[in-house]
């Protein structure tokens, strides 16, 4: 990120580090309040792009530029989130949020200030549990739970008294409470879904019923651009059916263990492509939730052509 110049004869800002600094920590916030790194990124495009549209002595007289920021980029996924209910009602299949691979894996030459920190705030079980949330509660429990921000500065972004900004949080969190189910260990959860890899490998259907709950339910998110099932498969004898079919009419599929939003997933390939990246919601032994993106546009970090 550079100062565009405002002449020719230009002095450096001397606000440049401190806002250039800011960039992960934007991108982190804006990637757990959207769902969708695309969308992170053009957050924090327009927060910048706002920055510099102000005179310098404008951008003199902001005391904590990394406040600023983080206000401007806030209210602007607050805005994000209000249309994008409109937006995902035309959606063709389920909207699932945009998988992350782990910095290792990360294909292309990303910039080390955007990759996302991996941990319990971005798995994919969480991120579907925000998408349930209004966007205020969602902005407000991000802000102020995860990222420690007090309810003062919390009400100052949403438009809402620090106390109304409280009861947002509280709800946020019970809904969190009564939908959330155990956490299973890393180790444990890498274990079942490498069972799940290699049975579904073997196309073996006794041995998937096996690993996965009884109500166990796979969502696939298509998007539009490749076919997306319209809606979830409920049922584990159901779904690992439906696994194996889907081997049987690709064949030579490449099943790789990866993590996916810092927990244990796989990704599927053909002939070197990926065509899927699978999140797992493991609960006690067994597989509750499968989700399975689709979508192109959402697969940019885990394509390597």
């Amino acid at each position: 990120m550079t100062t565009p110049p405002e002449s020719g004869h230009a002095q450096p800002d001397p606000s440049l580090p401190a806002v250039v600094s800011e960039r992960r920590q934007l991108i982190n916030l804006a990637y757990r309040m959207l769902g969708s790194l695309a969308d992170a990124e053009d957050v924090v495009q327009e927060t910048y792009t706002r920055w510099y549209a102000m005179s310098p002595r404008q951008r003199d007289a902001i005391e904590s530029p990394g406040g600023w920021l983080t206000t401007v980029a806030s209210r602007v996924c607050l805005d994000l989130l209000g249309s994008a209910r409109v937006r995902r009602e035309s959606y063709v299949g389920e909207w699932i949020p945009e998988p992350l691979p782990d910095h290792a894996e990360w294909s292309g030459t990303a910039d080390p200030a955007d990759r996302i920190t991996l941990d319990e705030s971005v798995s994919m079980a969480f991120l579907v549990l925000l998408e349930a949330m209004t966007p205020a509660e969602r902005v407000t429990f991000i802000l102020h739970d995860v990222f420690r921000y007090p309810f003062t500065d919390v009400a100052e972004i949403v438009g809402r008294s620090p106390a109304a900004c409280r009861q947002l949080a509280s709800s946020a969190r019970r809904r969190i409470r009564t939908s959330q189910a155990p956490t299973t260990p890393a180790a444990r959860s890498a274990a079942i879904v490498r069972n799940f890899k290699q049975a579904w490998e073997a196309k073996d259907i006794n041995a998937l019923i096996g690993l996965l709950d009884p109500d166990a339910t796979v969502i696939s998110d298509g998007g539009g651009v490749v076919p997306a099932k319209l809606h979830p498969i409920d049922g584990g004898e159901q779904v690992a059916r439906a696994l194996v079919d889907f081997a049987g009419l690709v064949p030579d599929l490449t099943l790789l263990e990866r993590t996916v939003n810092g927990q244990p997933g796989l990704v599927v390939q053909h002939e070197g492509r990926t065509l899927t990246v699978m999140a797992f919601d493991v609960t006690g032994e067994k597989i509750k939730h499968i989700w399975a993106v689709r979508n192109p546009e959402k697969l940019r970090p885990w394509t390597t052509e």
